[in-house]
């Protein structure tokens, strides 16, 4: 057990983690690394598999490796050894760079595409212990001596602390601050999960996009290079459904992207199972914390998709948030303080360039696709900031972005 704050008078502290997600498992791991008692709450009344995959960069995998999870997390990935653009009717590749061992040994950790369900597997076992499942948070109740969560159920618990990870529609955001609503970025999404040898090349394929007018698609390899996950992005201000189980046919995507290359149809169309996802973020919050009480991953910065580090951002946090907690000479509140002081300007930052990928992205053919395909010359710089982050390096320093 951990004695936070013992020189400002804190006794051991109980910590509850409000989301069962990436982000909620990851800051519970880094807790109890760290000694502390921590019970995880989450609405789902099982956790089941969710068919898509995430990418991992070296600013996330040095998290996981210090956590003792770095291992784990490589056997079950697919090691993206390139970036590639192609054109979206030709396919022709117009700037392509090396990662693999030049991403590792510039960024300090290798650029990883996993299954999200073979990721949770992991969180969830090196949580060691069960979430409590079926408890859908609704209100929040702050005292100076602690927190009491109230869940659907009728049921409540009490903690030291409380992290809300529970995503873009957090309750215990609404807890911190209840001024702003969910921003729809107007654009949906088609995601699935393809057998490798059913997609054209798919054996050659690291982190792919094929950018085109007013639609972009985003695939890359997991699970070992056996499937092929994708995301293709398409404005629609009528699909306003946020939902990771959210279904549609594989005929919905394929029309979506009518006349593209042989490629990304074929694609599309291999896909047994396609969801469909409205995309929303929200403005950078002023706020993430109270006294006893703050946010993590989604539920402080959700951001867009566009740059590939909602997942790794949590894992920041995670990491973060655990090293403040445990320092003995802050008090509770003054950890959060510097918790959030410490990762709110960088995700903000990482937020807003998110919305702006998705513009760069979709541009026509013609000069505004040559002048977006210039500055993608310069995309190890643009990104670097990033991906060489150290979380760890940062908390020793005082140094917020």
């Amino acid at each position: 057990m951990s004695a936070v704050g013992s020189a400002r008078g804190w006794r051991m502290v109980r910590v509850a983690v409000v989301g069962s997600g990436i982000g909620g498992l990851s800051a519970a791991i880094a807790l109890r690394a760290r000694g502390f008692q921590v019970d995880v709450y989450d609405q789902a009344g099982e956790l089941s598999e969710i068919g898509a995959g995430v990418s991992l960069g070296g600013n996330g995998m040095r998290v996981l490796d210090a956590l003792g999870l770095g291992k784990a997390v490589r056997d079950v990935s697919a090691n993206l050894h390139r970036i590639e653009f192609h054109h979206w009717l030709s396919g022709d590749i117009f700037y392509e760079h090396p990662m693999g061992a030049w991403y590792e040994q510039r960024f300090g950790g290798p650029f990883l595409g996993i299954h999200r369900a073979d990721f949770h597997h992991i969180l969830i076992s090196a949580y060691d212990g069960e979430p409590h499942l079926g408890r859908r948070c609704v209100a929040v109740h702050e005292s100076p001596d602690g927190v009491e969560l109230e869940f659907a159920d009728g049921s409540a618990a009490g903690a030291d602390v409380v992290v809300g990870a529970d995503g873009l529609r957090s309750a215990v955001r609404t807890h911190v601050d209840r001024s702003d609503e969910a921003v729809f970025s107007a654009m949906s999404c088609f995601r699935g999960l393809v057998p490798v040898d059913r997609v054209p090349g798919g054996d050659t394929f690291g982190l792919t996009f094929f950018l085109g007018p007013n639609r972009h698609l985003v695939a890359y390899p997991v699970r070992g290079g056996e499937l092929i996950n994708f995301v293709a992005y398409v404005p629609d201000p009528e699909w306003t459904l946020e939902s990771w189980s959210a279904r549609c046919a594989p005929e919905e995507a394929v029309a979506a992207f009518e006349g593209w290359s042989p490629v990304v149809t074929a694609l599309l169309a291999s896909s047994e199972e396609t969801g469909r996802w409205a995309l929303y973020d929200r403005e950078p919050l002023r706020n993430w914390s109270t006294g006893r009480v703050t946010l993590l991953g989604d539920a402080a910065h959700p951001m867009l998709p566009h740059a590939g580090q909602g997942t790794n951002q949590a894992i920041e946090d995670a990491a973060a948030l655990a090293a403040y907690l445990s320092n003995p000479q802050l008090s509770v509140s003054e950890a959060l303080r510097s918790y959030e002081h410490l990762r709110k300007a960088r995700t903000r930052q990482i937020q807003l360039g998110s919305r702006a990928n998705a513009t760069c992205f979709q541009v026509p053919d013609g000069p505004p696709a040559d002048e977006r395909n210039a500055r993608l010359r310069n995309l190890p710089q643009m990104v670097g900031w990033i991906h060489e982050y150290d979380v760890y390096a940062a908390m020793a320093t005082g140094s917020e972005a």
